[in-house]
């Protein structure tokens, strides 16, 4: 099975949406589409988090004052912003590649998200994604896929982990365009 997927993994605080905003700045030739996630800070302390498209469209994703059936930890996970805000995301266009931060709890609360997921691993685009360290049967199957590439990042070995991820990265992109 060709492994078009690459994974980065590690935990909070390590770089991975970093890493991952780097690589989708570098190739940002070959028209990626996708989102990251950003934290929301007030006075230094993380209040919740906010998703950017790749075109820098921005929705909520969770707060800690969101009142929400759906929780995560101290946060509220609006799941209604999220769905609306990938269907406005061109996923099912031709792109170079997705870029996905991240397959998260938060994040696969949403039955279109995993659904989403599990169609873009499927297909024939790259996809770069961070992934939880742990998580439900869904984010550990997704972890194991044959077509997946898992890095593991922790902060002392950041710099390596960019390296190396780029190195690999760029073989995918490679192999899938045929440059």
């Amino acid at each position: 099975m060709k492994r078009k997927n690459l994974l980065i993994t590690g935990p909070p605080g390590c770089g991975k949406t970093t890493l991952v905003k780097t690589l989708a700045g570098e190739f940002s030739r070959l028209d990626p589409a996708g989102f990251v996630t950003e934290e929301i800070r007030a006075g230094g302390i993380r209040q919740g988090f906010e998703i950017v498209s790749c075109t820098g469209s921005r929705a909520l994703l969770a707060y800690t004052g969101l009142h929400s059936r759906q929780r995560v930890g101290k946060y509220g996970v609006d799941i209604e912003a999220f769905e609306a805000f990938l269907a406005r995301i061109p996923f099912r266009f031709p792109h170079g590649f997705f870029v996905v931060d991240e397959i998260g709890k938060m994040e696969c609360l949403s039955p279109e998200f995993r659904d989403l997921m599990l169609k873009l691993l499927d297909g024939p685009v790259p996809v770069i994604a961070t992934v939880a360290r742990q998580g439900d049967d869904f984010i550990e199957d997704v972890k194991r896929r044959g077509d997946v590439v898992l890095a593991v990042m922790a902060k002392e070995n950041r710099e390596e982990a960019l390296t190396l991820v780029r190195e690999r990265f760029g073989k995918i992109l490679a192999e899938s365009t045929g440059a």
